[in-house]
């Protein structure tokens, strides 16, 4: 089995090319900007908004499977238009086809937590990319998975933890909502549980978030925690009012899809305690 992994030089496609490779699986990932690291990894340039460039990637690697982890921001072009594209050349060549989306797709203003059927009602235009690539991938293949993520944290390196340390350094000016809960989850976890949903038979939406619902600032005092860092020195506000767009309480109901998967979403207060050997 061969498997393709767009976006493979990000920090979740590192992280799956990183499982693939230790687990023997034959493994090709493309990459915008600069190849990955991972060693035994095929390596191929691809922008999603080139469909030439993606049908010659596909004909060169055959790809049993396709893991789209690619992030594109709020660029329609790339996070909703290429999304589509790869879906397209997907169903058409027979190709099972994983989607990572995310709790963006999410208004916030649903009282209750957000399951498997509940359906999109983006309020920013990176959600609404998200929206229309996971609802193109949900019409042209009835096969295919779409998986919804939430914060993804692990081993330091992610977005939110360097972050985290740079306020307390004082290095980056900014805040961490108090009132912007979400449900991370570990790098790890959330890579292992893709490669479960792409070797199985699987189909349909899945929530692959943690269980604990934190909100930004609890999420870094935690982090801070962990890393030994003084939490005092890391400054609050409210998103509600501050002019950002999105929104404001996203909890993934992800029992469902955990049901389902044999391997387990740890909430961020377990992986991020101090004692875990998380980095």
């Amino acid at each position: 089995m061969t498997v393709l992994i767009v976006g493979g030089s990000g920090f979740l496609g590192a992280e799956l090319a990183r499982q693939a490779r230790a687990a023997g699986r034959e493994t090709a990932a493309t990459f915008q900007s600069h190849p990955g690291k991972s060693a035994g990894v095929t390596w191929h340039r691809l922008d999603l908004r080139n469909p030439a460039s993606l049908r010659e990637i596909l004909d060169a690697v055959s790809p049993t499977a396709v893991v789209n982890a690619s992030s594109g921001g709020s660029e329609w072009a790339v996070t909703a238009e290429g999304g589509i594209r790869l879906a397209q050349a997907a169903t058409q060549r027979g190709i099972r086809l994983v989607h990572v989306s995310s709790d963006a797709v999410f208004s916030g203003r649903r009282h209750d937590q957000y399951d498997e059927t509940c359906l999109p009602d983006p309020v920013t235009p990176y959600g609404a990319a998200k929206s229309a690539a996971e609802t193109a991938v949900r019409l042209l293949d009835a096969g295919a998975v779409v998986a919804r993520t939430s914060l993804i944290i692990g081993g330091g390196r992610s977005e939110h933890e360097r972050m985290v340390h740079a306020l307390a350094a004082g290095t980056r000016e900014g805040v961490l909502f108090t009132d912007d809960v979400r449900c991370p989850v570990h790098v790890g976890d959330l890579a292992a549980a893709l490669w479960e949903l792409t070797l199985s038979d699987a189909a349909g939406v899945f929530h692959l978030a943690g269980p604990d619902a934190v909100t930004r600032h609890e999420l870094g005092i935690l982090i801070a925690q962990r890393d030994g860092l003084d939490a005092s020195l890391l400054p609050t506000g409210l998103r509600a009012g501050s002019g950002l767009p999105g929104a404001l309480r996203v909890h993934l109901d992800s029992r469902a899809s955990q049901n389902y998967l044999a391997t387990r979403l740890r909430g961020a207060r377990e992986f991020l305690r101090r004692q875990h050997p998380d980095r």
